[in-house]
């Protein structure tokens, strides 16, 4: 009996791992923020941490295992917290800006980093976008947190005992703390940030209020308390309140900040949270964060593939986040990282266009529109008040990483239905930017005389990264021609662009196949390697930025010798082991790292140059290769777990990847009315578009087997095509899958129904 019994429990195990579940209700109850959070800088499994806030928030909070300024705030393998922390961190390769921290603790005062730090155990640990929960075992307190957009509760559960405590950290690199006792309030600021420059007078504005008298109020300096005076303007100022507890009491501390002053601070607080009770608080997020999840429903898949899609798509929803807050007279208002200036309008920070032009914004394009339109109503505030669009922005003009791709970003937006703001302010910005280096770097085109003139940035001119900006421009370019198109330019304003969306031909070496960096005499750079990550490209070898062409995979296709060639190269990636080339940096990235244990070849999935390549095999006329290699990487790549990612997450981009693959398409080309066909991974999927239209994507036979699209059909009639319309879903739209265990080899292989290129455009 005892054998049979442990061996119906294998079977139940193994069943119910294959199980498919029915339709998702609160999807929000499907997710862990922990998805990601088991990384360090030599190997990202996300980069991320336990978010906790509002979709597009101005202000999230996370658990800091990390010490103070450590862009690695919280990591799954750490076994201290040293304080809950307001962050705006994007990646902890960017950092945070406008941080401080709450900390409680009992028994001897302790404030500083090191000495207040708890033990913790994921064990006791609840972690969800909308609260936070966890035992610091060294001062036996429970603490929870609940979020707004701007304001947060905190509820502190105490031991008996006459030492109890509330750290407040305001940070270094200047910053001030006020203590005032008859308001049971703390006042304070910050004005540290890690990428600038920024205004002198940045400053992130905040105000707490317990429910409790304070028996004990110090300031403190650094390492040193300071005994008399409750207000202090130093590089490192903090503040510690006390009082007695019985046990099991509950302390309450409201918290909000402001970019603009106190007095928006207190506004912002009492907007949000009003009189509010903790579990109120909580509720308001629970259904916030249920109603933005459930514009996209799934069914019909497994446990671990509905935890994995929601996860995802949890973090596609965050950045950039919300920058403007509102004034007293009910105002849309913004502190300015350009000028120092409180101006009127939207403003968001937070986001690397480099990373998220592919796939984050196409994504908020579909299913969240009306964010979108904000978004680029900030971005008409960034020019008007910087003179550039930004490309990093964190909160101002950050110079790192490369490429001018605002212009996609914008481009994208008005050609996917976005109207209602000065799209004409936003053509000056985006030509501006084309045609004229910036202050720094990463703003602007680098090297953009030579690519004007020549047709690509050269080698051998000390411009780092040369053809991975001369590919990106080119198809910047193309996304500039779109948007003059889509306005009614005349051709002799955007001819230009067009002619120069073609300057990748530039790069491609046909002794190799690939793209390699060219000198300025017209030379190829010798030696070359393929392998070689860096020098001429961005964080990536020649092998990932070859298929940066979004404009014209045709035409790229047709310099590697016909369509058959270029299935045979693109199979290539897969079929090479992963040897690489790391002697411009010096020593091996994560990067390098994270694609050499993947066993995918040289698909490097942890990073951007190279995820939309699956996708190509469209314009092949092999588009179940796609459906093969669309459902390994989601298989392999992606669990909601700790170590979930494969590289880092970068604010939504890679997770949108994934919610996109699993409703079965992809945006190739943004800036283009076009989604590239994969295969859905559920078999159902409902969208609900925010013009009340739903598309639903049917795919009844799905399974870990059945992977393949033997038939589509969109509205009831055969569809052919590799390629389906953003407008065509606007308008509704029910897509059924076939899908077998066997690839159809036939579908999809007739040019005429490719997804577009320019080059065959009619």
């Amino acid at each position: 009996m005892k054998r049979l019994f442990i061996a119906l429990l294998g079977f139940a195990a193994t069943t119910s791992f294959a199980q498919t579940i029915g339709k998702v209700t609160d999807p929000v109850d499907w997710i862990n923020p922990l998805m990601g959070t088991a990384s360090k800088p030599a190997l990202s499994n996300g980069n991320t941490y336990p978010a906790i806030g509002l979709p597009w928030g101005m202000n999230m909070w996370t658990p800091q295992t990390g010490k103070s300024g450590d862009g690695w705030a919280y990591t799954y393998e750490a076994d201290k917290i040293r304080g809950f922390k307001q962050t705006h961190q994007p990646s902890p390769w960017m950092n945070d800006y406008g941080a401080f921290s709450i900390m409680p603790v009992t028994g001897k005062l302790k404030f500083t980093d090191d000495d207040r730090a708890s033990w913790f155990s994921h064990k006791a640990e609840v972690s969800k976008p909308y609260y936070y929960s966890v035992y610091l075992a060294d001062a036996d307190v429970t603490t929870e947190i609940t979020p707004t957009e701007r304001a947060a509760q905190f509820r502190f559960t105490f031991p008996k005992t006459d030492s109890s405590y509330v750290v407040v950290d305001a940070q270094n690199r200047g910053s001030y703390i006020k203590i005032i006792p008859a308001e049971r309030k703390i006042i304070g600021y910050t004005t540290k940030y890690a990428r600038g420059p920024l205004p002198k007078n940045f400053k992130n504005y905040f105000v707490i209020y317990f429910n409790k008298d304070f028996k004990l109020a110090k300031t403190w300096d650094d390492k040193k308390l300071n005994d008399k005076d409750l207000e202090l303007t130093v590089d490192h100022a903090g503040a510690v309140i006390g009082f007695a507890t019985q046990k099991g009491e509950q302390v309450i501390a409201k918290v909000a900040s402001s970019f603009i002053s106190f007095e928006q601070a207190d506004l912002n607080l009492k907007r949000e949270l009003a009189n509010d009770g903790f579990d109120a608080t909580k509720a308001k997020g629970r259904a916030i964060w249920n109603k933005t999840l459930s514009k996209i429903s799934v069914e019909g898949g497994t446990i671990d593939q509905a935890r994995t899609f929601y996860s995802a798509m949890y973090r596609t929803l965050f950045f950039p986040n919300k920058l403007y807050e509102v004034d007293a007279q009910n105002q849309i208002v913004h502190w300015s990282p350009y000028n120092g200036q409180v101006l009127p309008g939207y403003m968001f920070a937070g986001t690397g266009f480099w990373d998220t032009f592919r796939a984050l914004y196409p994504f908020l394009n579909l299913v969240y529109p009306s964010i979108n339109k904000e978004m680029q109503q900030g971005l008409i505030n960034d020019y008007k008040e910087g003179g550039w669009l930004p490309e990093w922005s964190s909160p101002g003009y950050a110079n790192i990483m490369v490429g001018n791709n605002s212009a996609s970003v914008v481009s994208d937006a008005y050609i996917k239905g976005m109207r209602g703001y000065d799209i004409e302010t936003l053509w000056q910005a985006v030509k501006h930017g084309a045609n004229n280096e910036g202050p720094m770097e990463a703003v602007g085109r680098d090297g953009v005389k030579y690519y004007n003139e020549l047709g690509y940035v050269p080698f051998d001119v000390k411009k780092n990264e040369n053809a991975a900006k001369t590919l990106e421009y080119s198809y910047d370019d193309f996304t500039i021609y779109q948007l003059g198109r889509a306005l009614g330019k005349p051709a002799s304003e955007i001819d230009i662009y067009k002619k120069r969306a073609m300057n990748y031909k530039n790069l491609f070496d046909p002794a190799s196949g690939l793209m390699r960096g060219k000198n300025q005499d017209g030379t190829f750079q010798s030696p070359f390697s393929p392998f070689k990550w860096g020098g001429a490209f961005t964080e990536g070898n020649s092998w990932h930025y070859t298929w940066s062409v979004f404009q014209d995979v045709d035409g790229l296709a047709k310099l590697m010798g016909g369509h058959d060639k270029f299935v045979t190269k693109l199979d290539s990636v897969f079929s090479m082991p992963p040897v690489f080339d790391e002697s411009a940096y010096g020593g091996v990235i994560h990067e390098i790292r994270e694609m050499q244990i993947a066993n995918m070849g040289q698909y490097a999935h942890g990073n951007q140059p190279i995820q939309h390549m699956i996708y190509l095999y469209n314009y092949g006329g092999a588009p179940y290769k796609t459906q093969y290699w669309v459902r390994e990487t989601m298989n392999r790549m992606y669990k909601a777990t700790p170590d979930g990612y494969c590289g880092d997450e970068d604010n939504g981009q890679t997770s949108a990847w994934y919610v996109f693959s699993a409703m079965g398409f992809y945006p190739v080309t943004p800036a283009v009315d076009q989604y590239v066909l994969g295969a859905p991974l559920f078999k159902k999927v409902t969208i609900t578009l925010e013009n009340g239209k739903t598309v639903v994507i049917n795919a009844p036979s799905n399974s870990d087997n059945n992977r393949y699209v033997q038939t589509l059909q969109m509205n009831g009639k055969p569809y052919s095509k590799n390629w389906i319309s953003h407008s065509g879903l606007q308008k509704g739209a029910v897509l059924d899958f076939n899908m077998t265990a066997t690839p159809n080899k036939t579908r999809g292989t007739n040019p005429a129904d490719f997804p577009f290129s320019l080059s065959t455009e009619k």
